[in-house]
C-alpha cells in the first residue's frame, strides 16, 4: 500500500450530539472532558465571535503545498471541518478564498490549519470561519504528496479522521467520536450548574462563600486582618 492514501470513507458522530456540543462551546466543553482534547493556542481564530462542531476530515500535507487539500474536497460531507496538519512546521498561506468557496459548496463548516491562511479579508467577508497559526501571504505550490483522513497532529493534539471537532474564539478542542455523547452530558449539566452560580453572584453572594474557600484560605494560613500597622501599608 502507498504511503500516501486518501480514505473516502470515515466513521462521524451523530449531528445530535454534535450540536450540543458546539452549543455549549470549547470552554465548557474541555472542562465537561475532564481538561483534555485543547489544541494549543497557537492556532487562533480568525473570524472572531464564529463558531462551529463537526467531524474532523483530516490533511497531512507538504509545508509549502496545498495540493492535499484541493484533494480532500472530494471527500467532505455536510457538517465537516477540515482539520490540516504539514510534515514540518509551515506558516506559508496555504488556504484563501477559492479553497473556502470549493469548500463551502460540499457543506464545509470551516477550517483548522497548523500552518498559514492567505487572503484573510475576503474570508471574513464570505463568513468562512477559520482557524490558524498564522496569516502570512506567502504563496505555495501544489506538487507533493501526501494524505486524506490519517491521524494528525494540530499544535501539539493528534487528531483523528471523524473526531469531533468543537472551534469558537476560546479555540479548537477535538474529541473521539465514542466520548460524544457521554461529554455532551456533562456540558449540559455543567451549563445549568454555571447559570445557577451566575444568578447568585450576580445578587451578591460572593465567590469565597459560594465556593466554601474561606476554611481553605485559613487552612493555607490566610489571615484576614482590619489594617496594616504604620508603614507596612506602604
Amino acid at each position: 500500500m502507498s504511503a500516501h492514501r486518501i480514505v473516502r470513507d470515515i466513521d462521524r458522530a451523530p449531528v445530535e450530539v454534535i450540536d450540543r456540543l458546539a452549543r455549549a462551546g470549547v470552554a465548557s466543553v474541555h472542562e465537561a472532558a475532564g481538561r483534555v482534547g485543547l489544541v494549543g493556542p497557537r492556532v487562533q481564530a480568525r473570524l472572531q465571535g464564529a463558531a462551529v462542531g463537526g467531524s474532523a476530515v483530516t490533511v497531512l500535507s507538504h509545508p509549502g503545498d496545498n495540493l492535499m487539500l484541493h484533494a480532500a474536497v472530494e471527500v467532505c460531507r455536510p457538517g465537516d471541518v477540515l482539520v490540516v496538519a504539514t510534515t514540518s512546521d509551515s506558516t506559508d498561506g496555504m488556504f484563501g478564498d477559492l479553497l473556502a468557496t470549493s469548500l463551502r459548496s460540499r457543506g464545509v463548516l470551516g477550517l483548522v490549519i497548523d500552518a498559514g491562511v492567505r487572503d484573510i479579508a475576503t474570508l471574513r467577508e464570505m463568513g468562512f470561519p477559520v482557524w490558524s497559526r498564522a496569516v502570512h501571504a506567502q504563496g505555495t505550490v501544489k506538487a507533493s504528496p501526501g494524505s486524506v483522513n490519517v491521524p494528525v497532529v494540530i499544535a501539539g493534539r493528534v487528531i483523528a479522521p471523524g473526531d469531533i471537532i468543537i472551534a469558537d474564539d476560546d479555540g479548537v478542542l477535538a474529541l473521539p467520536i465514542g466520548r460524544g455523547a457521554e461529554v455532551a452530558d456533562a456540558a449540559d449539566q455543567r451549563l445549568a450548574n454555571e447559570e445557577a452560580k451566575r444568578t447568585a453572584l450576580a445578587s451578591g453572594t460572593l465567590g469565597v462563600d459560594l465556593y466554601g474557600l474561606r476554611p481553605l484560605l485559613a487552612d493555607l494560613g490566610v489571615e484576614y486582618v482590619d489594617r496594616l500597622p504604620g508603614n507596612a501599608q506602604r
